[in-house]
């Protein structure tokens, strides 16, 4: 648990990275690079912060060492961020007023359908914990995103809202669900099937009859509720019919 396999990074990667402005702590830097591995993302770049990292990123990057070792580093976003043909600014800081005007924001999940047709390199900026993005960063940005936080208390940690938003990223353009996560399409036939015991359990139930259909409906929506797999389905069908034979002998 928690290894790094050698796959390959997905191809979004090579089109995808990840700005942090003056990052205040070297721990939180070593968070995001292990955020940004853990969706396949590797292009860190850190604008106003150099130098040799501590053994506390290194600790908090866990199997992620290769994005610290390959960051890179640069004097001014502008730099950052010369290669990349759209900026997206995020902020949690969503003022009323006057200062609206710079502050027009899309959702994680509108991100990506709104920039798959984009060539080149998309960079995603993010500012220094305690701040954010300054209003003379957020205007070199082209689009601005922000997480639905609840207002009571807004601001994400910094590694959070970055895998946020690159979850975002992941699952739109990965066609691979993780390893167990398939096969929620309960064959048809195999439905049928399972509401046809269900209904013949009832019927051998000792109840009283005007109980029938509510027991019946109840073990049906509890049941679809969870959304078994065909391998889960036979197994239950497998109960339900040794319920059945029980029933029957009494």
């Amino acid at each position: 648990m928690g290894e790094r396999r050698e796959d390959m990074l997905p191809e979004y990667s090579s089109s995808v990275c990840v700005v942090l402005v003056r990052p205040e702590t070297e721990g939180n830097i070593g968070a995001v690079a292990r955020s940004i591995l853990n969706f396949g993302i590797s292009d860190l770049r850190i604008v106003g912060r150099a130098g040799e990292w501590s053994q506390e990123a290194r600790n908090r990057a866990k199997n992620a060492q290769v994005v610290l070792d390959e960051c890179a580093h640069f004097d001014t976003l502008e730099e950052a961020v010369a290669d990349c043909s759209i900026v997206v600014g995020t902020s949690g800081k969503r003022e009323d007023g006057d200062k609206t005007s710079m502050r027009h924001f899309l959702l994680p999940d509108e991100l990506p359908d709104r920039l798959s047709g984009v060539d080149g390199r998309v960079a995603f900026v993010f500012g220094p914990e305690g701040k954010g993005l300054m209003n003379e960063q957020l205007v070199q940005c082209d689009l601005l995103v922000t997480i639905p936080t609840w207002e009571g208390y807004p601001i994400l940690n910094l590694s959070h809202a970055v895998a946020i938003i690159c979850y975002s990223w992941r699952v739109y353009f990965s066609s691979n669900a993780p390893s167990g996560s398939g096969g929620r399409l309960l064959d048809p036939n195999l439905r049928r099937q399972l509401r046809s015991e269900i209904s013949d359990l009832v019927r051998l139930l000792p109840t009283k009859e005007h109980k029938r259909q509510g027991i019946e409906e109840t073990l049906n929506r509890v049941i679809m509720r969870g959304l078994p797999k065909d391998d889960e389905i036979h197994r239950i069908i497998g109960v339900i019919s040794m319920s059945k034979k029980s029933f029957s002998k009494d």
